[in-house]
């Protein structure tokens, strides 16, 4: 995904420098200021998890399983009616969580704030840990950060229950649903139609940028589908206040 995803902040960078001061760092920030309820969570230990997961391995054999204990160390509930799923909208996604409390993005839980925008990878070869290159998604779909922005966003579908946001982007040419995005390969399926009354599309517009698409469009017709077919009642609004 190019400007609004995940996966392309990998791309040409190796590992980010002092990751283990940023990442212990975020996590005592969170806890202090966004979710102090987690007061136990060890930050230490989430690092270390991290560390284990991908050091010394080569980059392109990660797998979901390598993440396991920081994805049980790192998870929080999420309260009902407050999950927000975006595609191609960050910027007004996490402006939106910052104004309106409650509201979380995976860039809000603990697991994405701590990892959103830096990146690692290994080397079978000391020291274990790649800070100049890391590879493309294009180069191998297993790297560490493909791997673990698919396991957590599914973990995330997974979490979320009532009624859910996704804010998509109507100005994008190709369509705003996207089935190659993690939105649409992941996120999608793995809402549960037994936890979740309903999902409510906000379909934004750039300001004074194109209008490719409606809620009549043919993207969102196609996600509208993919959801009805798993038996979610869907709204759809254009350009949410």
């Amino acid at each position: 995904e190019a400007s609004g995803g995940r996966p392309l902040r990998w791309q040409d960078r190796g590992t980010t420098r002092n990751l283990r001061e940023i990442v212990l760092g975020r996590c005592y920030s969170y806890l202090a200021e966004r979710h102090p309820a987690l007061g136990d969570t060890d930050c230490l230990k989430i690092w270390e998890s991290l560390k284990y997961a991908f050091i010394y391995k080569n980059p392109c054999n990660t797998t979901a399983e390598d993440y396991q204990p920081l994805m049980e160390l790192a998870s929080h509930p999420i309260p009902c009616n407050k999950s927000l799923f975006w595609s191609k909208t960050n910027d007004l996604a996490h402006r939106y969580t910052k104004s309106s409390h409650g509201f979380l993005t995976l860039e809000d839980t603990l697991l994405g704030y701590m990892f959103d925008g830096v990146s690692w990878c290994g080397d079978p070869s000391v020291p274990g840990i790649n800070y100049e290159s890391c590879p493309k998604r294009s180069e191998c779909e297993s790297n560490p950060g493909s791997v673990f922005w698919k396991t957590a966003s599914k973990r995330f579908a997974e979490a979320a229950c009532g009624v859910v946001q996704v804010m998509l982007n109507g100005s994008i040419e190709a369509g705003a649903f996207r089935s190659s995005s993690i939105f649409g390969s992941i996120e999608v399926f793995n809402l549960n139609p037994d936890k979740v009354s309903e999902i409510q599309i906000w379909l934004m517009h750039d300001i004074g940028g194109p209008q490719s698409e409606s809620c009549s469009g043919h993207s969102i017709q196609r996600l509208k589908h993919i959801l009805e077919e798993r038996n979610f009642t869907i709204t759809c609004e254009d350009n949410y206040r």
